[in-house]
């Protein structure tokens, strides 16, 4: 499936004005925060993003887990209507490429959101840690490494999100396993690797609170899972045709 047409039914079930609120309520967290509690932060030692990120990225990153798990139930829940998935067996397309072409999608959106955030991170470093050099190049590398970072973790987290709103007719049913799933990550110990490696879990890893080894090996991680959760979706859709 290309993503202009899954862009296209997107528009209909208004995800993409979901994912423009949401990423401006993230962004506008840190904001809220400074505004209240400036005095808290800017006398702290680190970089502007380092403090924010400490500060903020806790609950930043629980929005951005329930817009994709809200998200994908919204996704799949339109297949799901008038039998669409059904359909679309009779037709000379793989099923795989309707689940990566809404990964595809959500990558995007995803991307949208967390671009967001990051004007929002950037707006608060120029303006309450009063450095007018606040957009230098070592802040924007620092900036883009963090955000690119929280993209690829949140990723897997999207993909299994679509396979369970995949897997499930009855798109209350995936998104309650994704709400449970989220509110288990936050009770997770977030100082050791393997419980960091639950999908939920890994975008409230923040990429200056970790090692070098540690931030490569959730990298790999990431890609790892989604690989897994892609042949998880393929496996469940040869399973699927057999039992219908």
């Amino acid at each position: 499936m290309s993503l202009s047409i899954e862009f296209k039914k997107a528009k209909r079930t208004g995800l993409v004005p979901a994912f423009v609120g949401g990423g401006i309520l993230a962004a506008a967290f840190p904001i809220v925060n400074m505004a209240v509690r400036s005095e808290l932060y800017t006398d702290l030692p680190g970089t502007p993003v380092r403090i924010l990120f400490d500060a903020n990225w806790s609950m930043m990153a629980m929005l951005n887990l329930l817009l994709v798990t809200v998200g994908a139930s919204l996704l799949f829940n339109a297949e799901y209507e008038n039998n669409a998935l059904q359909k679309m067996c009779s037709l000379p397309a793989r099923e795989s490429g309707l689940f990566f072409g809404k990964l595809l999608l959500m990558a995007v959106l995803c991307t949208m959101a967390l671009t967001t955030e990051a004007l929002g991170t950037a707006f608060c470093t120029v303006y309450w840690f009063g450095q007018p050099a606040g957009l230098s190049a070592g802040f924007l590398v620092e900036l883009l490494q963090s955000f690119g970072y929280e993209l690829l973790l949140l990723l897997p987290a999207a993909a299994l999100s679509l396979l369970l709103a995949s897997a499930c007719r009855n798109m209350w049913i995936s998104l309650g396993i994704g709400v449970i799933c989220v509110f288990i990550a936050t009770m997770l110990p977030t100082g050791r690797f393997l419980p960091s490696c639950f999908p939920y879990a890994m975008p409230f890893r923040i990429l200056s609170d970790a090692a070098p080894d540690c931030v490569r090996a959730l990298m790999i991680a990431a890609i790892l899972e989604l690989s897994v959760i892609s042949l998880g979706e393929i496996l469940l859709i040869k399973i699927r045709r057999s039992l219908t």
